[in-house]
């Protein structure tokens, strides 16, 4: 059971690379880091000295960082293969970033537009539309998935919960990929 769950955390991986590999060019890079902050920056409209601006792009840099020092590489890039292990090695080691957490508060600022601490349908529609690009109706009902207590709303516990299954689950198709870059 450990060999299944290790691919489908894999092939969710290989998807967020895919997602994140901005130019196509098979590595990533920061500067795929810096582009997908400023698609949610963008998106919403957020100054650049916004608390919110400065934590995401703060998480995403740490992120990036963490990911090349696991992946123990000479240079500032990842392959896919190096991207996914150091994935896999950062997600467990949170002796400095615990990467579920940090982003998954960092993103849910951002898309809690009105700041009453839960995610509306509104609001995730806009994360959706402006960050992802999709008007996709099935991507709409991601949020029904992660609105498990089905109050109408996803809380900030909801929305870690779903960052963390993302990262650790078997489930292909985990929910949380949509804040790491895949819809």
């Amino acid at each position: 059971m450990t060999t299944t769950v290790q691919d489908v955390i894999t092939t969710k991986l290989e998807r967020q690379f895919d997602a994140a590999d901005t130019n196509q060019d098979g590595h990533l890079d920061w500067s795929d880091y810096e582009k997908l902050a400023d698609r949610y920056i963008e998106a919403y409209k957020l100054d650049r000295n916004d608390r919110r601006t400065r934590a995401l792009r703060t998480f995403f840099q740490i992120y990036w960082l963490e990911l090349l020092r696991h992946a123990s590489v000479e240079g500032d890039r990842l392959t896919k293969d190096q991207f996914v292990t150091a994935n896999r090695l950062a997600a467990v080691d949170t002796s400095r970033l615990n990467i579920t957490e940090g982003g998954a508060h960092a993103i849910f600022d951002v898309i809690d537009v009105d700041g009453d601490n839960e995610i509306s349908k509104d609001e995730f529609a806009r994360l959706l539309r402006d960050v992802w690009q999709s008007r996709s109706p099935e991507a709409l009902d991601a949020f029904d998935r992660l609105d498990t207590d089905g109050d109408g709303a996803i809380s900030r516990q909801e929305f870690i919960r779903a960052t963390r299954e993302y990262f650790f689950s078997s489930d292909p198709d985990a929910p949380g990929s949509l804040f790491y870059g895949r819809v």
